[in-house]
């Protein structure tokens, strides 16, 4: 009976195997935990671990013949630390096809302009990362359907690469019945990646009629163990509608960084400024800059240890929600690790 009973387990499972074979899927993930100490002026001092978008999912495709894939991708985030926090999120969730002519995807998917910023940032999905630190706006985080970094019920497609350079766009549906709105968001991007060289372009809106866009340039240098990073937004009501209490355009954030790679180490030096520019504009003024370096123990393990600082001249952006009334600093110290499969 026993016998049986293991010989019918062993057949499942290499039945499942056989099935995932086929069907060319492969699990992946990433978790990073941190401690991270904070020190906030007027705000609250803090010392917590934290799991920054720590996820586990499956992606993969079948070949269909004549070039032609179907492909996907299921992605969900959690918590190894805060059991309090709701349970599991979904992260990026597609499926699509794939092609001489690129690919076409629909669900939950990453826009261009949230893509191309998250490849400037060494430090990337970590307790430093630069669009949770003032290096760059929120437009590069969040889900929803109005110009947040994931976008939901969208339609996204790109172009294959001509010797480097690429296109693309993706176009949201506007699902709410609870209004009148007819607002379709949507977004392009192009980008050209050759050597050390990658260069890019973004613009997003609303599509509300109004101050309801915003547009991105930037790129990376690199030049052996050296790399060099800017990126430049401007805002035209998008960025600024994201922040509390803000109302007007002109939200507008720069940023430059460095990295230095020295067999497994890197060190990283990033500064970033948001200003108000337009007079109609409540978008506080603030400088931002971070200093971290990285240890890879392995391709897939990594430790890290760095400061940031966000220096607020007032509390309108949320960026600098938590600090004084008055304004002030947001100081932040993190020791972490980083595994990906």
């Amino acid at each position: 009976m026993t016998r049986n009973y293991m010989a019918a387990i062993a057949g499942v499972i290499m039945a499942s195997a056989m099935t995932v074979i086929q069907a060319d899927v492969s699990l992946f993930g990433h978790i990073d935990t941190s401690i991270d100490a904070t020190d906030q002026d007027g705000g609250s001092d803090d010392v917590n671990f934290n799991c920054t978008t720590c996820s586990v999912g499956f992606k993969g495709k079948e070949d269909l013949g004549n070039g032609l894939a179907a492909i996907f991708k299921l992605d969900f985030q959690y918590d190894t630390v805060n059991a309090e926090d709701p349970g599991i999120k979904d992260r990026d969730q597609w499926l699509g096809m794939a092609g001489n002519f690129g690919q076409v995807r629909v669900g939950t998917i990453s826009t261009l302009y949230k893509s191309h910023g998250a490849k400037l940032d060494p430090l990337y999905r970590t307790a430093l990362e630069g669009r949770g630190r003032g290096l760059q706006s929120n437009l590069h985080r969040g889900a929803g359907e109005e110009g947040e970094g994931r976008a939901d019920n969208t339609l996204r497609y790109d172009t294959p690469s001509w010797n480097g350079l690429k296109a693309g766009f993706h176009y949201t549906l506007d699902s709410s019945e609870d209004d009148d709105e007819d607002d379709n968001p949507y977004g392009v991007g192009l980008s050209y990646e050759n050597g050390g060289i990658l260069v890019f372009a973004d613009y997003i809106t609303n599509d509300t009629g109004g101050d309801d866009s915003a547009w991105k340039v930037g790129g990376k240098y690199t030049l052996n163990n050296l790399a060099l990073t800017a990126q430049y937004e401007k805002d035209k009501g998008l960025i600024s509608s994201k922040t509390p209490d803000t109302t007007g355009d002109g939200a507008d954030l720069w940023q430059l960084g460095a990295s230095y790679t020295l067999g497994n180490n890197m060190l990283y030096f990033g500064y970033g400024n948001s200003s108000s520019g337009s007079d109609d504009s409540t978008a506080a003024d603030y400088f931002a800059w971070t200093i971290a370096g990285v240890h890879h123990m392995s391709k897939r393990t990594s430790i890290y240890a760095g400061f940031s600082e966000i220096d607020c001249d007032d509390p309108d952006d949320d960026v600098c929600s938590k600090v004084g009334d008055e304004g002030g600093e947001d100081d932040k110290f993190s020791i972490g690790m980083k595994h990906k499969f």
